[in-house]
């Protein structure tokens, strides 16, 4: 009788305890973190970076090494960017749900289109509003051709190389045809990779043939569900509680900001006003990024 009462006064002991504990410490807590992933892939200006592996790689360890994780979700805003740093954290998210066995979750924004998508593709599951975008599984790049412009103004265009396609492309010379050739080359190059991931991410799942899926068309999400880019309709709240029950916990695990950022060492003391001065003179090729990264966007309607 006595040992019985002194488990009974243990275990009572223990429940009081565990009132004290943050519930995602608690036994038998679900828990499901969330990471965003928002904005253009990989372009950096002086003023604002793009998203890239090194920026997001922090944040996605703390969500995957978060306990009692049922699964980690990821909520993707993002219109695409550079291919490289897209396929980097693709490759990332994939490397860490194997590691901790995790399945992974994708809910879809405003877009995930061209890069966005390609990280999207990381997911288990992509789930999606019926006006998101997503898709654009091609790829792009734009110039401008100012060569008549300086010519009007008088401006002499003096340029020095060593290596005959050093200075392909260049906006103040004329187009080359070779020079465009050899660039269209590369896109293919790019595209074969982007195609093969995507086909190999979501395998049977894919419905429409190479000719509609590949050609850089975007659709919203009930058309890109019925193709197989997306898995179903639903936002994160109700997803995760239908399936974790609804006590789930979602903590969003986001960059450290303000003197953290610091001590972390993303920014030094200071920093950041001395960027920002130093930019100044960069502040003309700051206005065009600025300008092709609300194009890149605008693309989408948004």
């Amino acid at each position: 009788m006595a040992e019985q009462l002194n488990d009974r006064e243990g275990s009572g002991l223990a429940d009081k305890l565990m009132q004290y504990l943050p519930a995602r410490f608690r036994p038998g807590t679900a828990v499901v973190p969330v990471v965003r992933l928002s904005g253009v892939i990989g372009a950096v200006t002086p003023l604002r970076p793009g998203m890239s592996l090194a920026g997001v790689a922090r944040v996605l360890e703390r969500a995957f090494s978060m306990r009692n994780a049922k699964a980690v979700a990821l909520v993707i805003n993002s219109p695409g960017g550079s291919p490289v740093q897209s396929r980097q954290i693709y490759l990332r998210i994939k490397q860490l749900a194997a590691e901790k066995k995790l399945p992974v979750l994708v809910f879809v924004e405003d877009v995930a289109a061209s890069g966005g998508y390609m990280i999207a593709c990381a997911g288990d599951e992509i789930f999606c509003d019926p006006s998101s975008i997503l898709g654009s599984i091609g790829v792009v790049g734009g110039s401008f051709g100012f060569q008549e412009a300086i010519r009007r103004l008088g401006i002499e265009r003096r340029l020095y190389t060593a290596g005959a396609h050093k200075a392909m492309l260049d906006p103040f010379l004329p187009e080359n045809p070779d020079d465009v050739a050899k660039l269209k080359a590369i896109q293919r190059e790019i595209h074969q990779i982007f195609i093969a991931l995507v086909k190999e991410s979501r395998g049977a799942r894919l419905k429409g043939d190479d000719d509609t899926l590949f050609t850089g068309e975007y659709w919203a999400g009930e058309s890109s569900i019925g193709l197989g880019l997306a898995d179903g309709i639903g936002d994160l709240r109700s997803t995760l509680r239908a399936r974790y029950g609804e006590k789930v916990l979602t903590p969003v695990i986001a960059q450290p900001t303000g003197l953290l950022s610091g001590l972390l060492g993303r920014k030094s003391p200071g920093a950041g006003q001395l960027s920002a001065l130093e930019s100044m003179a960069g502040l003309p090729d700051e206005l065009i990024s600025a300008v092709e990264t609300r194009a890149i966007w605008a693309k989408f309607g948004f």
